[in-house]
């Protein structure tokens, strides 16, 4: 008998199976960015209000009183458009992280099946444990993707309280400490990428790599490790086999809360070492535990949680939303 039609079988079969996989993983990509973006919208009023909190230095009074009051004097200052200041950038970081997240986490999972679980079928889940193993193996995958863009989003949302300078006709300053007045015009996303590249090179877009790190890998853990487990239990009270929408959106919040609560004093730590204000050329920046330590000493554990609240309570409508969306357009184009 001829081996050459069982040949032939073998190989269509790896065809089929391989133009699969790479369809599922452009998919991840396209309705993970999707998702991350219309998050990002709902939430970024929020996260410049939390960035604005964190950057206040504690050797000197708080410019604000608290989240209220932040939101207050943004307004009152910028106006709405001042919550939205440098979204461009996060809206890009926001497909890049959402799609980066969910590709890997898929990835992950297919790994972890085949070398450690390969008598689970196909189409079941892993053991908790493990998905949470895939999620922080995600997380880590996507810091390395959002620390540059995360820095020049925190650089554009403190440019009007006095961190950064103001760009006046002419030549671009560093962007040390300047005052803020209605005929100033503030350095855009492109701006700030050629100073902060003229100052610390291309290293120096990754300043705050590590506070990033741990948040993506700590957080990422928790946030798809809280999903799966709350949508798993929901399931188990509904008897039904899949998550209505609302029961993704209750997970999908639980998630949102449990990535920003728990590794927080890490965000906190990257966010002051990414406002600061770009010096002169040739200038060292201050490594993770260097700040973290002038932050403790400053004001104890306070300042590690400032903002805190917020941006817990900004989190869980949206990652509600993201786990909806992702998951209404993998059933739909399933």
């Amino acid at each position: 008998m001829s081996q050459e039609p069982i040949l032939l079988d073998v190989a269509a079969a790896t065809s089929i199976h391989s133009e699969a996989a790479a369809l599922t993983g452009f998919k991840d990509l396209l309705f993970g960015s999707i998702a991350g973006m219309i998050g990002k919208t709902i939430e970024y009023p929020f996260d410049t209000v939390k960035v604005r909190l964190q950057s206040q230095r504690d050797d000197a009074p708080l410019r604000y009183r608290g989240p209220l009051d932040c939101f207050r004097q943004t307004v009152a200052q910028d106006g709405i458009r001042g919550l939205y200041r440098g979204i461009s950038s996060p809206l890009v970081g926001a497909a890049v992280e959402n799609s980066a997240l969910f590709f890997s986490y898929n990835i992950a999972q297919s790994f972890v099946k085949k070398t450690l679980y390969p008598a689970i079928p196909e189409n079941e889940k892993l053991p908790l444990n493990a998905l949470v193993f895939c999620g922080a193996a995600s997380g880590a995958f996507a810091s390395f993707i959002l620390t540059p863009i995360e820095l020049i989003k925190c650089k554009m949302q403190v440019q009007t309280i006095g961190l950064q300078r103001p760009i006046s006709s002419g030549a671009i300053p560093s962007a040390t400490a300047g005052i803020h007045t209605a005929a100033v015009r503030h350095a855009g996303p492109i701006a700030l990428i050629g100073e902060v590249y003229r100052v610390y090179g291309v290293r120096g877009f990754w300043h705050g790599q590590f506070g990033t790190f741990l948040r993506e890998t700590g957080g990422s853990a928790a946030w798809f490790g809280s999903y799966e487990y709350m949508s798993g239990m929901l399931r188990g009270l509904s008897g039904k086999k899949t998550n209505s929408a609302g029961e993704q959106m209750i997970a999908g919040a639980t998630a949102g809360v449990s990535y920003n609560f728990m590794f927080y004093p890490a965000d906190s730590v990257k966010s002051r070492m990414q406002t600061e204000a770009i010096g002169a050329k040739g200038d060292k920046m201050e490594s993770f535990f260097t700040v973290a330590k002038k932050m403790y000493q400053a004001g104890g554990i306070k300042p590690m949680y400032r903002g805190c609240g917020i941006t817990c309570m900004r989190s869980a409508p949206s990652s509600a939303i993201i786990f909806l969306v992702y998951e209404s357009l993998k059933s739909y184009f399933a």
